[in-house]
């Protein structure tokens, strides 16, 4: 079995972080910019499977999991917020939390 190389991976996962950077940067909506936190978090986790796999460790697959876990604590944080910022303001606009302060 041929192994892909190191480069094309860590291309790949350049790509998808700068589509999710770009998705956060460009985004108004609250729901998309997590999905695009998501995407930058998962292109991560790509580069630490590729490199752990292109130096056969199972080092990057152990971070891959810890990543797992911080994104299930985003998104579980990030819901809760969305449903109150819903509730209170009727919309998921980012402009909306400015009055969010006291």
């Amino acid at each position: 079995m041929s192994a892909i190389p190191l480069s094309h991976i860590l291309i790949l996962a350049s790509i998808l972080f700068i589509i999710g950077f770009v998705g956060v940067i460009v985004r108004k909506n609250t729901l998309y910019m997590l999905m695009s936190l998501e995407v930058m978090l998962n292109a991560v986790g790509v580069a630490f499977i590729g490199a752990g796999s292109a130096w056969q460790q199972a080092d990057g697959q152990v971070m891959f999991i810890l990543i797992l876990t911080l994104a299930a604590a985003e998104v579980a944080v990030g819901l809760a917020l969305l449903i109150q910022m819903q509730r209170k303001f009727k919309s998921l606009d980012i402009d909306l939390l400015s009055k969010l302060r006291g």
